[in-house]
């Protein structure tokens, strides 16, 4: 079984299951991801866990797919690169936040997956790379506008233009790596930030998410605008309730 999903009473971990090939992607990891979001539509769901059952997150494309694709008409080569946006897509619009537990490292399309989510959770030792020059080929899956929002420029250059790994390490020095764990504590790390999303307010989660990914498409005059509304919003809801009640009383928030 290339992918697998994992229905849990909070929450949806999409399984990668890939593992002959490094996690490559496949029709079913990408339909995985996609019902996962899908599914986190329903309230008593409050974050996407996205892994893999071996011990390489995801290697990104197959190159022996990537030789036959080779052969098509162009058009039918930008459809096959646009089932990778829709799931790009996906990730980004899902309602609840969605955590990269990474074992091994990503690579391609794979690191393209990884830093569309909201939070990274990585193993010590875990490497990511853009390889695609390597092959003659160009970035794919908004990578070069997920490393541009992430790195400075000039390690982005390095790692597209010379395929140049980067180590979790360095990435947690960045802060694109939320957490480092020893090798193998990747999913039982994303675990427990997913057990504190889910004792935190669903709606403003929700928000906040939305607030900080519009953040970087909008001007400041928006992104007041936006801010002054949802604040407002907020501050008359019944989790605004609680969280100021708990917060007076010195007790811990049950939200609604």
């Amino acid at each position: 079984m290339s992918a697998r999903i994992e229905i849990l009473p909070d929450r949806i971990v999409v399984w990668n299951g890939n593992t002959d090939k490094r996690g490559a992607i496949s029709p079913e990891y990408y339909a995985a991801i996609i019902e996962a979001t899908q599914k986190a539509q329903e309230t008593h769901i409050r974050s996407v866990i996205l892994t893999s059952e071996g011990d390489f997150f995801c290697a990104g494309g197959n190159l022996n797919e990537l030789i036959a694709r080779s052969t098509l008409p162009e058009q039918e080569r930008r459809n096959r690169i646009e089932n990778l946006n829709t799931v790009i897509r996906a990730i980004r619009n899902c309602p609840v936040p969605v955590i990269a537990a990474v074992e091994g490292g990503a690579a391609g399309a794979g690191l393209s997956i990884m830093l569309a989510c909201d939070m990274v959770v990585a193993a010590q030792g875990a490497k990511f790379i853009a390889a695609y020059v390597k092959a003659g080929l160009v970035p794919d899956g908004g990578l070069t506008s997920a490393l541009a929002r992430a790195i400075p420029r000039q390690l982005s250059m390095e790692m597209c233009l010379m395929a140049k790994p980067v180590t979790s390490d360095r990435f947690a020095e960045l802060g694109v790596v939320n957490a480092l764990t020893p090798a193998g504590g990747a999913r039982e790390e994303a675990h427990a930030v997913a057990d504190r999303l889910a004792k935190g307010p669903r709606v403003a989660q929700q928000v906040i998410r939305g607030l900080v990914a519009d953040a970087y498409e909008r001007s400041e005059a928006e992104q007041l605008a936006a801010e002054r509304n949802e604040m407002a919003r907020a501050a008359g809801a019944d989790e605004a309730a609680e969280g100021i009640a708990a917060f007076l009383e010195k007790r811990t928030p049950q939200f609604p």
